[in-house]
């Protein structure tokens, strides 16, 4: 979706919290990101919120709390009704949701060598370095 609507885009932020899928020592997370930075051809900056203030995110606002009012209520029985009721919430500021479903399988409990991460492109920033970096594209051979 960004694509399209970003064409001149030089650069991707990534704001994230701590955890999960996709925390601060996941090597899997920067392995793939590296990938991505690689394909897109572009920079990946990734800004994580401290441990504990996720509710800082602004989606969390700004998204989340108009989707649950919207679905309240309505029993979510299929991914078509839960998509369905993300694109049909819109607020009187103008926010307006764009959902679509993802039917890609992904596998699952891919293990990363210890190879893979040392290869991966990654300038820390001087601010937390451990949770705040950009992923560069790999360097192209001459």
């Amino acid at each position: 979706m960004g694509s399209k609507r970003y064409r001149h885009a030089k650069q991707l932020l990534i704001t994230a919290d701590g955890g999960g899928s996709n925390g601060g020592r996941c090597r899997l997370w920067k392995v793939a990101l590296h990938e991505l930075a690689s394909q897109l051809g572009m920079p990946i900056d990734v800004c994580r919120f401290p441990p504990g203030t996720s509710k800082w995110n602004k989606i969390e606002h700004r998204m989340f709390s108009h989707l649950t009012q919207n679905w309240r209520g309505r029993p979510l029985v299929s991914h078509e009704v839960v998509i369905t009721l993300i694109a049909n919430t819109t607020t009187k500021a103008g926010l307006r949701i764009q959902a679509e479903l993802d039917a890609g399988t992904y596998p699952t409990g891919i293990k990363v060598s210890d190879q893979e991460p040392a290869a991966v492109n990654l300038k820390r920033a001087q601010f937390h370095g451990e949770w705040n970096y950009t992923l560069l594209p790999s360097r192209k051979k001459p």
